[in-house]
């Protein structure tokens, strides 16, 4: 892919092409092509034996290989839902179909007419009795189209990466399908989806740095969101008693295999319930979103059936690097100093042995909160050895200002995380519905700030919600782009993200010499 807008020699040769087919009086990037079927779906018409004549079809796709050999050419074409071949004969087309054929390319993207049939090696064939041109590509594919390997080329031109590499689309769909399942099982359970604001005037609801922006009109400063959840719950004031949003916010932070600075997140909240309710809700949610991508590849592999079985067993696991996941539920839950204890060796009240684990695991402790170095400690030690799906319960309390202290022991908040191969996939509370203790904790938080930015940061709206008065309500978050990493097998976000943030490209001067930097 050339930075430059000058047509390199591989480009001058397709637009002599695309003059060619002009001068048929035919329009290269084509017009309506109705009626034509999903090729999954041309594939299951197709007749079992070869030398039986099937179908009438119609298909579309784009042109990825084809060993251009005299006049019987075969030529295979990709949609969203697979790949089929095409037999073209020149003794079955016209002269000027033929003339046509001669000027395409890979990468073009063509429909065509004809009957099934399968080859004497058994290959389901679209026999083409009509071929229209929908569009002429003017971009050479990668060299190596077959599993392209170019950094740049996969993650600034995703579209190539989508069409060359085997599975980037099927798993990116796969995304969609997985939304969706998450969609379904809310609904299924009269949660109500809404949209929330995307500029704040305060960035609260989460500890991370936000975005910073300004409007004009307004002459305001304001945020990209951190997280939805104060909206949420001003909502479940107002009568929504179960609520949720599937939305993109934003964190002006790292960029590695889990984080990237925009991602999606999934907030549910639901009145009357508490911790214990949420953790039954994420494990409906994830459990028949697996359920979703079971069916979607048992589909994939000739199953036609819409509710495939899970599995022989009735287990719900999935591939995960040379090992599986099971995700059938029930899952375990443990408590979060029990792990501590386990892995760490000491109780999280033993101050001393505490900061001594720190130290050795570099962990500034002198002048910081003891629950905010037991969780430094805990991530250091204890996340590495949650293989899960475990829910880790009873966190400790400074660590989570929103969230209920336990009954009879306030030391700990009634908070709990999933996690998966070490991975935090969700994060869930009993919801902080008392206004002056909520108060209070926001403080706290935003102790040590000097006073104009502290009471900038305070969310009084929220705080005047509270007072009117919130259900005892449990509340729920789920990384979704982390959730659809561990169902596909993927090992890092922006493989599951259609367009992950990169640096700008930088472009060299015409005439320099110098190549694109690489991200």
């Amino acid at each position: 892919m050339s930075a430059s807008s000058a047509p390199d020699r591989f480009e001058t040769a397709r637009l002599e092409k695309l003059n060619k087919i002009v001068d048929l009086g035919v329009d290269p990037y084509g017009q309506r092509f109705d009626d034509h079927l999903p090729i999954a779906e041309a594939r299951r018409r197709a007749p079992g034996e070869p030398g039986i004549i099937g179908d009438e079809v119609r298909v579309a796709g784009r042109i990825l290989r084809w060993p251009k050999t005299g006049k019987l050419q075969f030529v295979h074409i990709q949609d969203a839902t697979g790949r089929i071949q095409l037999m073209m004969s020149k003794a079955d087309l016209s002269d000027e179909q033929w003339t046509l054929i001669s000027a395409l390319d890979l990468g073009d993207v063509v429909g065509v007419d004809g009957k099934l049939r399968r080859t004497n090696t058994g290959e389901i064939t679209v026999f083409v009795e009509r071929l229209t041109i929908l569009c002429k590509s003017l971009a050479q594919p990668p060299e190596k189209f077959h599993g392209a390997k170019d950094i740049e080329l996969l993650l600034r031109h995703r579209e190539v990466d989508l069409i060359y590499n085997e599975g980037v689309l099927e798993r990116l769909l796969l995304r969609s399908r997985i939304v969706d399942s998450v969609r379904q099982t809310l609904r299924s359970k009269a949660f109500v989806e809404v949209e929330t604001p995307v500029l704040h005037a305060i960035a609260g609801g989460a500890a991370a740095r936000p975005f910073h922006t300004h409007h004009n009109a307004l002459d305001i400063p304001l945020f990209l969101r951190i997280a939805l959840e104060l909206h949420l719950k001003r909502l479940m004031v107002g009568g929504v008693e179960r609520v949720y949003e599937l939305g993109r916010v934003f964190r002006n932070e790292g960029i590695d295999a889990t984080h990237n600075p925009e991602f999606t997140m999934l907030e549910a909240y639901q009145a009357y319930g508490n911790y214990e309710s949420m953790m039954d809700l994420t494990e409906a949610v994830i459990s028949d979103a697996v359920r979703t991508v079971l069916t979607a590849r048992a589909m994939a592999a000739g199953d036609a059936v819409a509710d495939a079985p899970p599995a022989d067993d009735g287990r719900l696991t999935l591939p995960w690097g040379e090992g599986t996941i099971d995700f059938t539920p029930p899952w375990p839950r443990r408590k979060y100093a029990d792990l501590f204890q386990e892995h760490v060796g000491c109780d999280i009240s033993d101050a001393a042995a505490v900061q001594t684990a720190a130290a050795s695991h570099g962990i500034e402790w002198a002048n910081v909160h003891p629950d905010v170095v037991v969780s430094e400690v805990f991530e250091a030690c204890c996340e590495q050895h949650l293989t899960g799906p475990v829910f880790v319960i009873d966190y400790p309390a400074a660590i989570c200002p929103l969230t209920k202290r336990k009954t009879g022991d306030p030391r700990f908040a009634e908070r709990f995380e999933l996690y998966v191969e070490g991975m935090e996939l969700a994060n869930a509370y009993t919801e902080l519905n008392d206004p002056r203790l909520q108060e209070e904790l926001f403080r706290t938080q935003l102790a040590g700030l000097p006073d104009e930015e502290s009471m900038a940061k305070m969310d009084h709206d929220f705080i005047s919600a509270l007072k009117v008065g919130m259900p005892p309500a449990g509340g729920l978050g789920i990384g979704i782009d982390r959730l659809v990493m561990l169902l596909t097998n993927t090992r890092t976000i922006r493989d599951v993200i259609f367009f992950p943030l990169l640096r700008p490209e930088r472009v060299a001067p015409r005439g320099g010499g110098g190549a694109a930097e690489s991200p």
